[in-house]
């Protein structure tokens, strides 16, 4: 059902954003780190129209799912609170916004760590910044969205997916430094594009231990007697520190040095060493592996024209990313899922899409 169908009236504005698959540099920009994502071709639109009562009314085509919400101060669950989290920090920041008819529908994939949560939000504040006429730009976009998640999705993010949804493109990699947002695009390297494949494990960030890693990491810069752990550049620091925290500690700042020394112009085999180097220390030091991802990664990183591959997003499930060699990734991937789900895996091919 459209939004005329569903609402009995037309939608005044509309907006996408695309979700992101991270390179380098995971669980780095919650410790003001360095990160490398690119957009994706899946997207998501939202579709807005004023409410002719004191209610929101929300609609997932992808859930067939509605929410009826009075203007309160009680967060919604599911899809809904993303939604309503960015009016309300809109509402925080100064803007006037009556009551909503949002209408969501979108390709990205939810639960495979492709940031499905950040295009939603990125998408829902440019639709409601283009019903209003907000002077909004990109920056502010993707730093209110990220509050959206914070405090009404209950995830203690950092910036990197909200900044990806508003400002990467899939025909390049953007670099951010998330303490000071500095950020430019780079290309890939040469001869090689991407590829995506879903573990068939799927994580919610909420519930699994992202936010204690977090905590973790803030406990370790503590320690360290620094704002963050981005400003520790030698790994022999960590040794100080008590098991878990030194191993947590030792990934971001290798993470963050392997960012930066991909930002080197190196070749498309350095590229993927950095992308296998950081599979282990996020499979050994992070731990937010499983055994699906192992799996998964173990076969890519084995198949002919792979550069490199990782699991990308929080963990816990979700999806790997590999670098391949360019015109390869169709043949590649299709080998791949066919080993991977030959085994007894339920995965899928996710980039490059079947049907853009």
């Amino acid at each position: 059902m459209n939004f005329e169908e569903i609402f009995n009236t037309i939608p005044e504005a509309e907006a996408s954003a695309p979700g992101r698959v991270n390179l380098l540099g995971e669980h780095t920009d919650y410790n003001d780190g360095f990160v490398l994502p690119t957009a994706i071709p899946q997207s998501t639109t939202v579709l807005l129209g004023m409410s002719r009562d004191s209610e929101h009314h929300f609609y997932s085509e992808n859930l067939n799912e509605r929410v009826t919400i009075l203007d309160t101060h009680h967060s919604p669950s599911g899809f809904a609170s993303y939604i309503y989290g960015c009016i309300e920090v809109l509402k925080t920041a100064g803007y006037t916004i009556p009551s909503l008819l949002v209408y969501v529908k979108s390709s990205v994939p939810m639960g495979s760590g492709l940031s499905s949560s950040a295009a939603l939000e990125v998408a829902t504040l440019r639709a409601i910044g283009q019903l209003f006429d907000l002077p909004l730009n990109d920056v502010e976009i993707a730093q209110l969205a990220q509050q959206a998640e914070i405090h009404y999705a209950g995830v203690q993010c950092g910036i990197m997916d909200q900044m990806a949804a508003s400002l990467a493109d899939s025909k390049h990699i953007l670099f951010l430094d998330t303490r000071t947002l500095e950020r430019y695009l780079v290309p890939f390297p040469p001869g090689t594009e991407i590829i995506v494949i879903d573990s068939g494990v799927p994580r919610t960030l909420a519930t699994s231990g992202y936010n204690q890693r977090r905590a973790e990491c803030e406990e370790a810069a503590h320690l360290l007697g620094v704002k963050a752990l981005r400003d520790i550049t030698n790994v022999d620091d960590t040794n100080i520190l008590p098991k878990p925290l030194c191993d947590r500690a030792r990934h971001v700042i290798t993470e963050n040095n392997r960012v930066l020394e991909a930002l080197q112009e190196v070749t498309p085999e350095r590229f993927g060493e950095l992308m296998n180097a950081s599979h282990a220390s996020l499979r050994d030091d992070y731990e937010v592996s499983v055994p699906a991802l192992d799996t998964l990664v173990e076969i890519l990183q084995k198949t002919p024209g792979v550069f490199g591959a990782r699991l990308t997003g929080a963990g816990f499930g979700g999806a790997c990313v590999a670098l391949v060699t360019s015109g390869q990734g169709r043949e590649i991937a299709t080998k791949v899922i066919e080993e991977y789900n030959h085994i007894g895996y339920n995965g899928q091919i996710l980039v490059p899409t079947i049907n853009l």
